[in-house]
């Protein structure tokens, strides 16, 4: 009887590791590749494996803005993914619409 109990005890404490290692590693969700944008001025700013639904506050207003990633991204005219302009898929690029604020939407 004891060894019954100890084996599933065994058991449980096996299953449990395993529940929380699969669920803490598929988590974090996160588009694979870039964004870049371009100010008026040419500077260049980069965001590697942006997270998905989360509001990312650009460095400056985007003359271009290029989707390097592997889903599509809202963006936006104002700071904090308000005023919403349109969606952008992967590999494709806008120009001209200054963009303040992105979020990769998945």
């Amino acid at each position: 009887m004891l060894r019954i109990a100890h084996a599933a005890r065994l058991a449980l404490a096996a299953c449990t590791a395993a529940v929380l290692a699969v669920g803490l590693t598929s988590s974090a969700e996160a588009a694979t590749g870039n964004i870049r944008y371009f100010s008026a001025s040419g500077q260049e700013a980069r965001i590697d494996n942006p997270p998905d639904n989360v509001c990312i506050n650009l460095r400056f207003r985007a003359q271009l803005l290029a989707n390097n990633t592997n889903k599509a991204l809202s963006y936006f005219y104002n700071a904090n993914c308000t005023n919403f302009i349109d969606n952008l898929p992967p590999g494709r690029a806008v120009a001209y619409n200054n963009p303040l604020s992105v979020r990769i939407i998945a």
